[in-house]
């Protein structure tokens, strides 16, 4: 296990990069999939990180409580060496209700990673919706709990929460944009994006 920091590839009120993923339930999803909805927080994790796995719960519970946000994880982790990581597993935690997000996908050629500029699992974007364009609102943490084994100061994903409940009132967020901490991803040998050279 390798610890890492986001970092910023997609700036305040840039559009979300486009993808074509399958879920685990056998349907293909795009942007345009999430439309109806005023905020989509895209989340790159996975199912061996353990401070993924330690995040699971908030995410879960985010998704549950804001109907008019999709939470969307994508896994682009290389399942050839993570075998925890196939899309199998996937389909088996979202069976299990371990995983109960909108949508659980798979980033196999893990060039949706790299265009967002994902680093580490968990990398929560949150984007709101702007007249059917999806523009960057939040970049960073879920909370301040930032090791597997610890508490947050207040309920689990709060700092998410208030930025998430500023975009659906349509105000800015106002808050620092603290770098998300986690496993590296897990790119395929050759694959590492530009970036990765950098950290």
């Amino acid at each position: 296990m390798v610890a890492a920091e986001s970092l910023r590839i997609v700036d305040e009120n840039e559009e979300a990069p486009s993808f074509e993923l399958p879920g685990t339930d056998g349907e293909t999803y795009t942007l345009d999939s999430f439309a109806d909805n005023d905020a989509l927080l895209i989340v790159f994790t996975c199912n061996h990180c353990p401070y993924a796995k330690a995040k699971e719960g908030a995410l879960n519970a985010i998704a549950a409580d804001y109907d008019d946000v999709a939470v969307v994880g994508i896994n682009p982790n290389d399942a050839e060496q993570y075998p925890d990581d196939s899309g199998e597993k996937m389909r088996e935690y979202v069976e299990s209700g371990r995983i109960a997000f909108d949508a659980y996908l798979r980033d196999e050629s893990q060039s949706v990673a790299a265009a967002y500029g994902a680093v580490c699992t968990p990398d929560p974007f949150l984007f709101r919706n702007d007249d059917g364009t999806f523009r960057l609102a939040y970049h960073g943490r879920l909370d301040d709990a930032l090791n597997p084994d610890a508490d947050p100061s207040g309920e689990p994903g709060f700092e998410m929460r208030r930025a998430i409940d500023s975009v659906l009132a349509g105000e800015s967020v106002a808050l620092d944009w603290h770098a998300s901490r986690g496993c590296s991803i897990k790119w395929r040998e050759g694959n590492e994006p530009d970036y990765w050279d950098d950290l």
